[in-house]
């Protein structure tokens, strides 16, 4: 099977890509710059003599249609994700405009399975006390989220129609080899180089990226999935969670305050009107804290593809250990988890 990709060089696309080949698919990315595929894709272990590229952008029509010809299925993972203030026209243009380029374009070239990576975040705040496949589109008041929301709506409308789409919702993701950097890692090593000695209570759900790629997987497997809406495996942790996560892993003392996530949301308004002037990325962001203000647990029995999640302290130690064996974290900062034989990683 030919697996059309967008966002084949981002955290969660790269490592799609390579649970999709390994599972005896052929892939073909649609990335912006052919320079990013081996940085993103080598470190997975994956040949890139067998996968294709065409350079582009998921807002142009005849690049995305070029993608999708003769591809059996398509994954839809190109997002920006990132509660910088500075991005939030790309937001709108990347995750909403994209999305339904993509979408019609794979309707058009009638794709007989259709992946799209939303976000546990496109179904906040909550109507009820958990997160399911039933629940509605959110609304919320976070520009991040709200793009992923507005997203969600459309391709539920081509659910609706009887589209073959299936939406996955991934938990806020680490794990190792993250190309870009993105914002869950970043917050991790963050909090790491004492950056984040203030943390809003409530929480956050919390997988394994490589989870997370082994669902996307099983989209495409003989007999895929017979829902329509799966949940990324992953744990809901508490920020005191998170952080004794990170303790534990370290054996670092790690010393954090708390204060509720509500009263700290000025502050986060307050910091995203002076991120659009300052040029160095401010850790305090909007977003994170409204998320751990109105996060959700998922219900259960939520599907998750079959896909178990692995212990939080694995993937929280893996995480830690990657950036330090690429110098993003200092020996000092990365603690315990800097040794191969941490009980958490050793294989």
């Amino acid at each position: 099977m030919l697996v059309a990709v967008t966002g084949g060089t981002g955290f969660v696309g790269a490592h799609s890509v390579a649970a999709i080949l390994r599972a005896g698919h052929r892939v073909r990315l649609l990335v912006r710059a052919e320079s990013t595929v081996e940085r993103a894709l080598t470190p997975l272990g994956v040949d890139l003599a067998a996968v294709d590229v065409v350079e582009g952008d998921v807002l142009d029509q005849f690049r995305v249609d070029r993608l999708l010809r003769g591809a059996d299925a398509v994954l839809h993972a190109a997002s920006v994700y990132s509660f910088d203030s500075r991005r939030h026209a790309e937001l709108a243009r990347t995750n909403v405009a994209g999305t339904e380029v993509v979408l019609a374009a794979a309707r058009r070239a009638g794709a007989g399975r259709i992946g799209y990576v939303s976000s546990f975040g496109a179904l906040l705040p909550a109507e009820g006390r958990v997160l399911g496949p039933d629940s509605p589109v959110g609304r919320p008041r976070e520009a991040y989220l709200a793009s992923k929301a507005a997203a969600e709506a459309v391709v539920r409308e081509h659910q609706a129609a009887g589209v073959p789409v299936t939406i996955t919702y991934p938990p806020g993701l680490l794990g190792p080899h993250d190309p870009k950097g993105g914002d869950q890692v970043t917050r991790l090593r963050n909090a790491l180089r004492g950056r984040m000695p203030i943390w809003p209570l409530g929480g956050l759900p919390i997988g394994d990226v490589r989870d997370t790629a082994a669902l996307h997987a099983g989209l495409f497997a003989e007999e895929g999935p017979a829902e329509n809406r799966l949940f990324g495996p992953g744990h809901y942790l508490t920020t005191r969670q998170y952080v004794r996560t990170l303790r534990a892993v370290t054996g670092r003392a790690l010393p954090t305050a708390y204060l509720p996530a509500r009263a700290m949301l000025p502050l986060g308004l307050l910091v995203g009107a002076v991120q659009r002037v300052w040029p160095w990325h401010i850790p305090a962001e909007y977003g994170a804290i409204y998320t751990a203000a109105c996060a959700t647990r998922v219900g259960e029995p939520a599907s998750t593809g079959g896909v178990a999640a692995r212990p939080a302290e694995e993937t929280f130690a893996d995480t830690v250990r990657w950036l330090h064996q690429g110098g993003l974290l200092s020996a000092r900062a990365a603690g315990a988890a800097a040794s191969e034989t941490h009980p958490a990683i050793a294989r």
